[in-house]
């Protein structure tokens, strides 16, 4: 085994590396928009839409400023009212229901499935109400929730699906109909994040909204310009949301590259299998049969009486990992007001108690990996 001196300093995500490695591209983009100090709404921007529409087969690509502002206005988009309640997940991060909240609306939490943390279609189904008006599957991690039987529900029920797919840009969900579609393109309007982590990323804050209904799209391009089609004639309360020109230009060389960035991924996501699988103290993440995964995160689930002890000691060794996520939505101390008491969503429990993710990244190296799974095994051996 290599020792840690011996090799780069193992990043979470290095986005140091893989900039260097499109250094050329990336540097000639962001000089191009410094040339033309085109800083707002810039031909960058028009130009890295209507690639990333094309790339996912959608009819619109709005892009706003971040993956939270883009869930925003697409729940504003609807015209739904105060009260009006919206199913989804419990294992996520906040801002899924944090949006929620905001704009007036009851967040109604169900549990996931314990292997694939994604949102349970069946606990959807039991938490409709007269008052439910849509759903927003969390595609976390990196791979789809099962589309199939949430469309389903949805249809059955008449309700809106938001996808949110900050973590599971690139992912696919294959259907009843066997044609496989890119998960954020099922539902009436899919959102994604280009947070410097996520798998297609810029150097800062990004997000897009995703639809191929034309009135959708309008109605969302209307309001992440402070409610206003032609300027300072305001048809919309609306938001002040933009992916800034630089950022734009950026994803576009990535976007260009995104293939081989998912496949990198998988490379790592395939080693770490091949390693940690057949020890019966680690569950590895498990890839649904209907979907693709581009992992977003490579999650592992250990013992809760050994998982914050075996963290510690990778970190000793040099080697990063991190909780996602520590605490269920439902016993947030900022969401008190709803009423939820510990127990009732078991599954988010104990994998709040139990889920570690380890490092994934395109530019880890053999080096890399044979060291973290080595030091885990050896960990996990003498735990």
């Amino acid at each position: 085994m290599v020792t840690l001196a011996a090799m780069r300093k193992i990043e979470m995500v290095d986005i140091r590396s893989q900039y260097l490695r499109l250094q050329p591209d990336i540097d000639s983009a962001i000089a191009g928009v410094l040339d033309t100090a085109a800083f707002i709404k810039g031909p960058a921007v028009k130009a890295f839409r209507e690639e990333l529409a094309n790339y996912l087969g959608v009819a619109h690509v709005i892009s706003c400023a971040n993956g939270t502002d883009a869930l925003q206005v697409a729940l504003m988009s609807l015209n739904l009212k105060p009260g009006d309640e919206v199913i989804t997940t419990n294992f996520t991060f906040i801002s899924t229901v944090e949006v929620l909240v905001l704009l007036g609306l009851k967040p109604v939490l169900v549990d996931v499935d314990p292997l694939t943390f994604n949102i349970d279609p069946e606990q959807i189904a039991e938490a409709i109400s007269p008052i439910t008006k849509a759903i927003i599957p969390v595609h976390l991690f990196g791979q789809p929730a099962d589309m199939r039987r949430i469309r389903e529900i949805a249809d059955n029920h008449s309700l809106y699906i938001i996808e949110d797919n900050a973590q599971s840009l690139g992912a696919k969900f294959t259907g009843q109909d066997r044609m496989p579609k890119f998960a954020g393109t099922i539902g009436n309007i899919g959102t994604t994040s280009f947070f410097p982590t996520k798998p297609l990323a810029c150097y800062g804050d990004g997000g897009a909204l995703i639809t191929d209904d034309p009135y959708l799209a309008e109605t969302m391009e209307i309001i992440i310009n402070h409610g206003a089609k032609v300027k300072y004639h305001h048809d919309l309360i609306g938001v002040n949301s933009r992916l800034d020109t630089i950022q734009a230009a950026i994803l576009r060389v990535n976007l260009k590259n995104f293939d081989d960035f998912i496949a990198r991924r998988r490379k790592v996501a395939a080693y770490y299998d091949e390693r940690l699988v057949s020890n019966p103290r680690i569950q590895t993440p498990i890839a649904s049969e209907t979907g693709t995964h581009v992992y977003h995160q490579y999650t592992i689930q250990l013992d809760p009486a050994i998982r914050d002890e075996v963290q510690n000691k990778l970190k000793v060794k040099g080697i990063p990992s991190i909780i996602y996520y520590p605490i269920p939505l439902s016993l947030q101390k900022a969401f008190t007001f709803a009423g939820y008491q510990k127990g009732d969503f078991p599954v988010s429990e104990r994998l709040c108690k139990s889920v570690l993710s380890l490092p994934i990244h395109t530019e880890m190296d053999v080096e890399q990996m044979d060291y973290i799974c080595t030091n885990l095994l050896n960990i996990i051996d003498h735990e």
